[in-house]
């Protein structure tokens, strides 16, 4: 029995038949599939005009930034620690006692002046450091940007926080200590100290105010811009750019 040859013609056909047909199905599964198989597939396929990481990681840059500029400055203002509870020095477990020592003697309104001037320190080193949070988003590399950008609301936030508190405290306890002297805290605190100290049968304190404000301040700075990230990441309207909108919009389908 003779086997029929197709006509060449005839087997291009079936080929093309065949191609068109795996496209289609390639079409159906990319567009109905879960967004855990999108996300799986765009990783390994690049699609033309897709967000690369570089496109992601100004994204993420663009949002730290916003956070500093719009939430961080509002440290800056008189009272933007001491009346913002979500950021407010409160004294630390040493000094918790002194202030409850001070208030029992009748001394309250030195207490209340030793909060305050912790809180003034803390504004004003954080105007006088702004620049160093803002280079610090300029020089950082976002090798895992897309893993940062599927990530929680903060978590940009909290790579920037890992990756530069130890660079952003040398350069910002010197601020701290300029501006502890600037606004008499250092003085403030030595004559709380002495009062403390000279009550009889209480344990001497000596706290590092320069060390604890430094960290305080740093700890309010990382919590505001968490609040513009989270704030960029859930609502729509906060995506003031063009890519904020497409770079954030990849996190939406997370």
């Amino acid at each position: 029995m003779r086997v029929r040859m197709q006509p060449a013609k005839f087997q291009k056909k079936i080929i093309m038949k065949k191609t068109v047909t795996t496209l289609a199905i390639f079409l159906f599964v990319f567009l109905f599939s879960g967004c855990a198989e999108l996300q799986q597939i765009a990783s390994q396929y690049p699609i033309a005009g897709a967000l690369g990481n570089a496109d992601i990681a100004a994204g993420l840059k663009e949002a730290l930034n916003n956070g500093i500029s719009k939430q961080v400055s509002k440290l800056t203002a008189t009272d933007g620690f001491y009346k913002n509870e979500a950021v407010k020095i409160l004294l630390p477990a040493e000094l918790q006692k002194v202030d409850k020592t001070l208030r029992n003697i009748g001394l309250s309104s030195l207490a209340d002046e030793g909060l305050k001037v912790l809180n003034r320190a803390a504004e004003g080193a954080v105007k006088e450091a702004t620049p160093i949070f803002v280079d610090a988003v300029k020089n950082m590399t976002f090798t895992d940007a897309k893993n940062i950008l599927l990530g929680s609301d903060n978590s940009a936030t909290l790579y920037l926080q890992n990756s530069t508190s130890t660079a952003l405290y040398s350069k910002f306890s010197p601020v701290v200590k300029t501006s502890l002297d600037k606004v008499g805290a250092d003085k403030v605190w030595a004559k709380i100290i002495t009062k403390y100290n000279s009550i009889p049968l209480v344990n001497k304190v000596n706290p590092d105010l320069k060390d604890y404000v430094t960290n305080e301040a740093l700890k309010g700075v990382f919590k505001m811009v968490a609040v513009e990230e989270k704030d960029i990441r859930t609502n729509l309207n906060a995506r003031t750019s063009d890519l904020l909108q497409r770079v954030f919009a990849l996190q939406d389908n997370k």
